[in-house]
Formats: structure tokens, C-alpha cells, sequence
């Protein structure tokens, strides 16, 4: 069983999309959890110009964080779940299995080697999407390429 709390939705500006990130966390206030074994999600709605909070899921069943899960208890189905419309989510680590079924749903895991505070996540992401975004998250945006870059074989505008 999980449980939801979810502010109410109002739409942002249209120059202003959010990207939607879950972060696993066991105190809402540090990236301080492995997926599996995360007690909750912290959803956040991300913009170059800041964050907005926007859920929190809690979940009652978690794995123990021994990397061996059991068959019958599907411990992670409700976290798959609650990353719908999330674009990325954070973990200091996340197994084989369940990456594979998190990026079958549309989501890219990133794995941290440290804990670290929200506000600082949520700061990396505002300065990614100011500068030039790695390739996976123009990817997730939707940017394809960089517009300025070019292969060796093409000239150059003189």
C-alpha cells in the first residue's frame, strides 16, 4: 500500500514547462535513498527559473536494500507507479530490473554516489536546463541535437 499527497495542479506559463523529477528519500529533505528501499518519492516540478513541490509518495512496502527481492511481493510495482509523468528520478542506486522497467515507462534513472540535499538536486537540475543540457535530458525535452554542433566532415561557415 502507498499513499499520495498531491498539491493542486495550476498550469504554468507556456514559456515555462516544467520537468517533472521524483527523488528518493527516506526524510523529504535529503536524496538519501536507494529505489528499491526508498520510503518515499518527492516529486518536483522543475523550471529554468526555479521548482515548485508538487507530491509525495509514501510507501508502506519497500525492499530491504540487500538487493535480492522476493517474486510474489512486487514491492516495486507501486513506485513504477508513481513515476508516471516524472521524466527523471534520483536514487543513490537502483538495480537492473527495476531501471529496465522505469526506463520502459518513459522515466531515466540517475544515480547519485552520495547524499545530498533536495534543494541541491533541484539546483542542478534549474542550472541544466539553463545551460546546455546533457544529451539524455534534451532527449527528454524533446531538443534533439545541439543546433551548433556539426561532424568534422562539415565546412564551416566562413
Amino acid at each position: 500500500m502507498s499513499r499520495t499527497l498531491r498539491l493542486v495542479e495550476t498550469a504554468p506559463p507556456p514559456a515555462e514547462q516544467p520537468l517533472r523529477i521524483a527523488i528518493a528519500t527516506d526524510d523529504m529533505e535529503t536524496l538519501n535513498a536507494h529505489f528499491g528501499s526508498a520510503r518515499k518519492f518527492a516529486v518536483y516540478d522543475v523550471t529554468r527559473s526555479g521548482a515548485r513541490f508538487v507530491a509525495a509518495h509514501e510507501f508502506e512496502t519497500f525492499t530491504k536494500g540487500a538487493g535480492k527481492h522476493d517474486d510474489q511481493d512486487d514491492r516495486i510495482a507501486p513506485k513504477i507507479a508513481a513515476l508516471q509523468g516524472c521524466a527523471l528520478v534520483f536514487a543513490l542506486a537502483i538495480g537492473g530490473p527495476s531501471a529496465a522497467r522505469v526506463v520502459k515507462i518513459g522515466v531515466h534513472p540517475i544515480k547519485r554516489k552520495e547524499p545530498e540535499p533536495i534543494a541541491a538536486v533541484l539546483d542542478q537540475v534549474r542550472v541544466m536546463l539553463n545551460g546546455t543540457p546533457p544529451p539524455f535530458l534534451r532527449k527528454v525535452l524533446g531538443l534533439g541535437a545541439r543546433p551548433d554542433f556539426r561532424s568534422e566532415d562539415e565546412e564551416q561557415p566562413a
